[in-house]
């Protein structure tokens, strides 16, 4: 595996633990009511995008194994250049439904 694709793995589980540490005890209306929470928590979706962005470009083959990876990194865009009309619902529902998957493939990926 390319240095630059097991970096961009790294901070994808990097920024999934910090998404899980400030959601840790919320539940959905908390979470509403948190703007400093939701920011914090669009920050490090963008960050997972725009890495899975870069491994797509260093590794097509690895990308594949990233089973949402198409998704992840149009939400991205959505969330950078979408800000006002980003849906704080659907943005839980990838915290809650989709970010533990991301991290089982990702823990897989580096032999975790």
């Amino acid at each position: 595996m390319k240095d630059e694709t097991r970096k961009s793995l790294v901070d994808i589980l990097q920024a999934t633990e910090e998404i899980q540490d400030f959601v840790h005890g919320m539940d959905f209306s908390a979470y509403r009511e948190s703007p400093v929470t939701q920011r914090a928590v669009e920050r490090d979706f963008e960050i997972i995008g725009e890495a899975l962005s870069r491994i797509k470009k260093f590794d097509e083959e690895l990308i594949e194994k990233i089973s949402e990876h198409h998704r992840i990194i149009g939400f991205r865009n959505i969330l950078i250049h979408g800000y006002d009309i980003i849906d704080e619902m659907i943005v839980w529902k990838a915290v809650v439904n989709h970010l533990p998957i991301l991290v089982k493939e990702i823990n897989e990926i580096l032999g975790a």
